[in-house]
């Protein structure tokens, strides 16, 4: 089974300040720790609300070889949510339904979800998904995109990700 590479990146200026605890960059590690039976190494950042901070956080994860960076916060429609205008600078594709997918799981929750700008790319051999700012809503969102992102992995040449079928079932065609 191969190892995969994962990079957690929070955008967030009270967390990058120390001001308080980055929970949610913690919630995605568990996530993918729930999700994956593979061994996994985990890379993380966090920084503040700077496109230029997060551009080089991502860039950096992807030359370190992660073949799956996730992202927290930064998505909403306040002036400092920037990380999807950095994803899509640095990415060769965007990927619009995984935000697609998570606006309209998060929808049956919340009626602001409308207002999240979650989105996806692809930078050369690294799948980039920007998910909102709070545990809950990252597990929402992954639970409603993650059964695609093994098989897109795949198809840019990553390592095979195994998911643990009691938790969650990736979605790959029959050859």
């Amino acid at each position: 089974m191969d190892k995969i590479k994962i990079g957690v990146v929070t955008a967030s200026d009270r967390a990058s300040a120390g001001i308080y605890e980055d929970i949610s960059g913690r919630a995605i590690i568990e996530t993918m720790e729930a999700y994956l039976k593979n061994e996994l190494e985990f890379s993380y950042r966090c920084v503040a609300d700077e496109q230029p901070l997060i551009e080089e956080a991502l860039t950096g994860l992807e030359e370190e070889g992660c073949a799956l960076i996730v992202t927290t916060g930064g998505t909403g429609p306040a002036p400092r949510d920037v990380t999807p205008e950095a994803t899509e600078n640095v990415c060769q594709k965007m990927l619009p339904g995984f935000g697609e997918q998570m606006r309209a799981v998060s929808l049956q929750y919340v009626p602001t979800a409308i207002l999240s700008r979650q989105s996806a790319g692809i930078r050369n051999k690294s799948l980039i998904i920007n998910l909102p700012g709070k545990p809950k809503s990252i597990r929402e969102c992954l639970d409603a995109v993650f059964p695609a992102v093994p098989y897109c992995i795949d198809l840019i040449e990553g390592p095979c990700m195994v998911c643990d079928e009691s938790v969650i079932k990736a979605f790959r065609p029959k050859k």
